[in-house]
C-alpha cells in the first residue's frame, strides 16, 4: 500500500507576501566577506600584477 508512482506535471514554489526579509543574507557582514575574499586570494592578484608591473617597468 503506497506504492504506487505519481506523477508530478508542475512544481510551484511561492513567497508569503508577509515576508519581509528576502536578501539580508547577501548584505550580512559585507566588510568581513570583503576581507575573507581578499585575504584568501591574494596570491592570485600577486601573480596577476606582478608580470604586467614589472613588463611596465
Amino acid at each position: 500500500m503506497g506504492k504506487i508512482p505519481v506523477k508530478v506535471k508542475a512544481v510551484v514554489y511561492g513567497l508569503s507576501p508577509f515576508q519581509q526579509k528576502i536578501m539580508t543574507g547577501l548584505w550580512k557582514d559585507v566588510p568581513g566577506k570583503i576581507h575573507h575574499k581578499v585575504s584568501e586570494n591574494w596570491t592570485s592578484v600577486v601573480l596577476l600584477l606582478a608580470p604586467l608591473v614589472g613588463t611596465y617597468t
